[in-house]
């Protein structure tokens, strides 16, 4: 058995956060008293003048965000997704996405990843909170290479984003080769498939590939779909899986209702109803470490074959 290697896409997002800053030096870094969670030491060491750390205040960390950009810096405001979205959402909404601020959002650790800590530390809502703003992008890079190319767009995008930047180690899925790995707006087919298509984004694109392996042996085809871009969603390959295929399933780190499946279902029932399956924590999670945590809503390579077999109306046994 080959076991993949896996990586911390926090430290991908360090690395080229420092580069990016040897060679722009308008790039700053804004966080909450996170240096460590949020993998800014070496940040800090290259560029102690050009790191703020607030405290435990997400929205004055925000709205200083805010102002930085309006000096003309490129500020890149980072702490733990939940705390980041749901303390600093009005901030969010008002000081930069309504004022098209230059502000680079970076939500670390999302998801499920923070385990026993409870739902006071799992960022589940955030997808669902934040593409209901308008003009914010949202961007869930799914590996390291595509987490380094999101950051580099970022940096170079004159506006706000979102990015959430996953703890939980995952292998490469971008093929080789691939360049740009991250491209705006564009999912990317990572397998084809005519039975059933996997939407997936972020921690769950490895998975998701796994999956459809899994389907495979039972004869069941399943095509693979990146979601890096959550908003604006890549509406033409959603609605050519809804065409080509006979079922979907979406899965998702996050709370399907207003977040990565509710999107896809909107495409879904706009071009070809099929019968879909969003996966993803529908409720507050139970105590227990992120894997346990992820077999109970069912988001593993297991679990999304299962979906797809019943979603197809066949036997999972």
């Amino acid at each position: 058995m080959i076991v993949e290697e896996t990586y911390d896409c926090r430290d991908s997002f360090a690395d080229e956060l420092v580069r990016l800053a040897h060679a722009d030096s308008r790039i700053v870094a804004v966080c909450n008293d996170s240096v460590g969670s949020s993998k800014l030491g070496a940040f800090a060491k290259e560029f102690p003048d050009r790191l703020v750390n607030v405290g435990i205040a997400e929205q004055d960390m925000v709205g200083v965000g805010a102002g930085l950009a309006n000096a003309g810096l490129v500020p890149f405001v980072c702490g733990a997704a939940t705390f980041l979205t749901a303390r600093a959402l009005e901030q969010i909404k008002a000081d930069v996405a309504y004022s098209l601020a230059n502000v680079k959002l970076c939500g670390m650790s999302p998801g499920l990843s923070y385990g026993a800590l409870g739902p006071t530390h799992h960022s589940t809502e955030d997808l669902s909170w934040l593409r209901a703003i308008a003009d914010l992008p949202v961007v869930v890079p799914a590996d390291p290479a595509q987490t380094r190319a999101a950051i580099r767009w970022a940096a170079g995008t004159d506006g706000p984003v979102f990015l959430r930047i996953g703890r939980f180690p995952v292998p490469d899925v971008s093929p080789p080769g691939d360049d740009p790995a991250f491209t705006y707006g564009r999912a990317s087919r990572l397998r084809e498939g005519e039975d059933a298509t996997i939407v997936a984004t972020g921690t769950m694109v490895s998975r998701a590939l796994l999956a459809a392996s899994l389907l495979a042996e039972r004869g069941v085809s399943a095509r693979v779909v990146n979601v890096s871009t959550v908003s604006p969603l890549d509406r033409e390959e959603i609605a050519a899986a809804a065409r080509q295929t006979r079922a979907v399933v979406t899965a998702e780190e996050a709370v399907p209702t207003g977040g990565l499946g509710a999107a896809v279902a909107e495409v879904v029932l706009a071009t070809r109803p099929v019968p879909m399956r969003l996966l993803g924590p529908r409720t507050f999670a139970p105590t227990g470490d992120p894997e346990f945590l992820l077999e109970h809503f069912e988001l593993t390579a297991d679990g999304i074959a299962r979906s797809a077999l019943e979603v197809l109306g066949l036997d999972h046994s």
